[in-house]
């Protein structure tokens, strides 16, 4: 097992794909009835629910094609600070945790974030909590250098988890972060995606950036009953506004 590393580099981006591995299946174990017999959860707009994935034969996990990338991406993953030669771009601020999330357009109101850490399998923790989101804690904090990755269950066996409606963003939305500081990082939100989740952008999602960003992370498109998973992610990417104290 390779240890945690937040710097550039290979092993930076073993443990950001460990890290995709894990969020992309949050919230993927879904059996309500209303749910299934209902388009499933909200899809970005322009984007209609993608047909279920081949099934895995019986027996088989389902992780093993639901969420690391096919081939390879350049370093610099999940990093907490701006590319080398890169100048910092607009506001950013220095690293506190992130200890509430408000996403007024959807109704996220969460006053508390789990810290999502590699385990002893080498793969990033989920949210234990469906009604709560969880903050990637190996990149950056909301506000800081680069893209902060926050994931949430997208449903669970009693009904909609906190990012079920994910896929409604709009683009100027606000996603406001107060961190153990004090401080209120807001972002604006840029877009809203699905992928596969075979072939998810890690680069995309965890590649380093120069101004501070956000990314929201939850399943989507078709659920597939037979292996008792959402066959994409969706993903919403986001600029820091502004801060306040």
């Amino acid at each position: 097992m390779r240890s945690p590393s937040e710097r550039n580099g290979r092993r930076g981006l073993d443990l950001a794909v460990a890290a995709t591995t894990v969020l992309l299946l949050v919230g993927i174990v879904a059996l309500i009835v209303g749910i299934r017999g209902s388009s499933g959860p909200p899809q970005p707009a322009g984007q209609s629910a993608s047909p279920p994935a081949t099934s895995a034969p019986s027996g088989q996990a389902a992780p093993a094609r639901s969420g690391a990338p096919t081939g390879t991406a350049s370093s610099g993953v999940a990093s907490t600070g701006a590319a080398a030669g890169d100048a910092p771009v607009g506001p950013f601020l220095n690293a506190s945790e992130p200890v509430e999330l408000d996403i007024p357009s959807i109704e996220v109101h969460s006053t508390h974030l789990e810290a999502l850490t590699v385990g002893a399998d080498g793969a990033l923790t989920a949210p234990q909590d469906f009604a709560t989101p969880g903050w990637y804690t190996g990149g950056p904090t909301p506000g800081q250098l680069g893209p902060a990755v926050i994931g949430g269950h997208v449903d669970s066996t009693k009904g909609p988890a906190v990012f079920y409606r994910l896929g409604q963003l709009q683009p100027r939305a606000t996603i406001v972060v107060i961190r153990r500081d004090h401080t209120a990082a807001t972002f604006l939100v840029d877009r809203v995606a699905r992928y596969p989740k075979a072939a998810f952008p890690t680069q995309t999602v965890y590649g380093t950036t120069t101004p501070p960003e956000i990314r929201l992370i939850t399943c989507g498109g078709a659920f597939d009953a037979t292996t008792g998973h959402y066959v994409d992610n969706i993903v919403a990417f986001g600029h820091l506004g502004m801060s306040s104290p």
